[in-house]
């Protein structure tokens, strides 16, 4: 027998327990065809990328599945047939990881961090207390300004504009004086 990781995402107007009858029914091809579901993962109502068969969100489920492709085969064509379900994938995989999945951490991790912090995200001034920061400043932390200013007309590199020679023949200089009499944007008739 084989090791499969598959995801199906149900659409978002079913109920938590009807995501947990679609996860039954098909736990149940499974077993039939010979198989065993190791671990089973319920991810939540999640936003979707792009819609999907007019869906903004999804239900997301996770199973280990160790079995012949037989019975993985008799449970995709009937996901393939459930009007419920929107998307599905299964890969093959060496192995199947024993911990809680990366879906899983994350959400544990965004646990931590809140109490880690008091539930605080650093208030309306930001984490470090500044007004903010980003790419019109704010809290610079330790660095100190930049020289010269922040301008391309506050340099010392570069002439002032008045310094410089004056250009020869103006903006066009390329192209050849247009005669007189023919109609353009100094003539009425242009």
């Amino acid at each position: 027998m084989a090791l499969y990781e598959h995801v199906f995402l149900a659409r978002q107007d079913v109920s938590q327990a009807q995501v947990d009858a679609l996860t039954k029914e098909f736990t149940t091809i499974i077993e039939e065809g010979g198989g065993k579901i190791s671990k089973m993962e319920y991810w939540g109502l999640k936003s979707l990328t792009y819609k999907i068969k007019k869906s903004r969100k999804a239900h997301y489920t996770l199973l280990n599945i160790d079995a012949p492709a037989a019975a993985v085969t008799e449970m995709e064509r009937r996901m393939g047939l459930s009007t419920d379900v929107i998307r599905h994938l299964t890969i093959r995989v060496d192995e199947h990881e024993t911990e809680p999945s990366a879906m899983m951490r994350k959400s544990d991790r965004d646990d931590r961090r809140d109490g880690d912090r008091g539930g605080d995200r650093g208030g309306p001034r930001g984490p470090r207390g500044g007004m903010g920061g980003g790419f019109r400043g704010g809290d610079r932390g330790d660095r100190p300004p930049r020289e010269g200013g922040g301008f391309r007309s506050d340099r010392g590199d570069r002439p002032p504009r008045d310094d410089r020679p004056p250009r020869e023949g103006g903006f066009r200089s390329d192209r050849p004086a247009r005669p007189a009499g023919l109609p353009g944007r100094d003539t009425p008739e242009g």
